[in-house]
């Protein structure tokens, strides 16, 4: 058949995607007022105050990835999930990937959102080209690496609350109040650079991702790169929008940006007015012009 492609909520796929690139999702969980709701299955709270968060359980995932090995027809499955230090997603994935021999290779993207969304979307096209499971699984890996990832809140505390980001750094958000810029760095959240307003962090992020967009090489640096791109929000559309407009025109060599909400449980911790892009630079095209060689989570 073909190898078979899972990820978790936290990627913020578009269902009907999903379902059309033959890619299952396994839902993450919001956890209030004692009701456990499954991302994508069950129906959020609108007040997502006071809520907690919880990853995949090893019992899903192995229903997720039995699912999974049967549609691929034993060609197996890359399983691409949330980034390790935020979530016990990936481990919980290493634990079910045990009971099926090697045909499910996890993945740590060390990222999320859609730097999670575009790598699984990347191996789910290697596959639909007829790649075995070690080749898809690699693609998913080189894709992963290459994204980049930043955000801007317009609170910090629930980062903090959640054990997200440091106490030291939520101190800049509300003691000095500071309006930081966030990326993944390691698969970790940290502050990237330190602004004084929202309007002001977000330009800065927007400068960030033009210079993921460009070549690492500063001998080779170019913005001819093809690159999807994402623009998340929560709860602010409007924000979310205008930021994409000017992420298009900053950044030529888009194909189109995304605009999507962070998922409920990412919600829970970005909290509203948070928005957020990431880079995503092509596999494909890297690969065939500048002879780039694949890596290893």
């Amino acid at each position: 058949m073909a190898v078979a492609l899972v990820t978790d909520s936290s990627a913020c796929l578009d269902p009907a995607e999903a379902e059309r690139r033959g890619i299952d999702v396994a839902p993450l969980h919001v956890l209030r007022d004692g009701r456990d709701y499954r991302e994508g299955v069950d129906v959020m709270p609108e007040d997502l105050a006071g809520a907690t968060t919880a990853g995949a359980s090893p019992a899903e995932l192995r229903g997720v990835y039995g699912h999974a090995l049967e549609r691929s027809e034993g060609d197996g499955v890359v399983a691409v999930h949330i980034s390790r230090p935020l979530s016990g997603t990936w481990e919980a994935a290493r634990n079910a990937a045990k009971d099926f021999g090697g045909r499910v290779r996890i993945v740590d993207s060390r990222s999320t959102a859609m730097g999670l969304g575009f790598a699984v979307l990347a191996a789910a096209d290697e596959s639909a080209r007829g790649a075995d499971l070690d080749a898809v699984y690699e693609v998913a890996v080189d894709s992963a690496a290459r994204s980049r990832c930043f955000i801007v809140v317009d609170s910090l505390e629930n980062l903090r609350r959640g054990g997200r980001i440091g106490t030291a750094a939520a101190l800049l958000g509300t003691a000095l109040s500071i309006k930081p810029v966030l990326h993944l760095h390691e698969g970790r959240l940290v502050v990237r650079e330190k602004t004084r307003t929202a309007t002001k962090a977000r330009t800065k992020m927007l400068d960030a991702a033009v210079d993921a967009a460009g070549d690492p090489d500063p001998a080779a640096r170019t913005r001819s790169r093809p690159v999807d791109l994402a623009v998340h929000h929560f709860r602010s559309p409007d924000v979310a929008e205008s930021v994409a407009q000017r992420l298009g025109t900053m950044i030529e060599t888009a194909d189109g940006v995304r605009v999507t909400e962070f998922d409920a449980v990412l919600g829970v911790h970005v909290g509203p007015g948070a928005i957020g892009v990431v880079v995503s630079p092509r596999v494909q095209e890297r690969e065939e012009t500048e002879g780039f060689s694949t890596g290893s989570h």
